[in-house]
């Protein structure tokens, strides 16, 4: 039940993260599940592999989900952000210089 409440939370937050990357927040949000989930796998199998104790494999398959959702956040934070107001890529055009020229009436 804690992992569930766990992954509700890192999804919300993972969320958050991609609105402010211009990202769909969905697509991310199925990211970190599928990811939290083969981490998990890949753990598990590899302490089975390792003839680890049940405790020991679980933990290590936890260690993993953990691992690869911090991957997966630092890949969505390596990407730039969304700049909301984007008035520098719009210098000069059109609109711009005739609101800023000077009119003939007030001369």
């Amino acid at each position: 039940m804690l992992e569930i409440l766990l992954l509700v939370s890192l999804t919300r937050k993972i969320a958050a993260i991609a609105e402010r990357k211009g990202v769909k927040p969905g697509t991310w949000k199925l990211y970190v599940i599928l990811a939290w989930f083969g981490g998990e796998f890949a753990g598990g199998f590899a302490g089975a592999l390792l003839s680890l104790d049940r405790i020991l494999i679980y933990l290590l398959a936890i260690c993993c989900a953990v691992a690869s959702y911090f991957l997966l956040r630092y890949k969505l934070n390596s990407m730039p952000d969304v700049i909301a107001d984007d008035w520098i890529n719009h210098i000069g055009e059109k609109e711009d210089r005739d609101a800023s020229l000077p009119t003939q009436q007030g001369l």
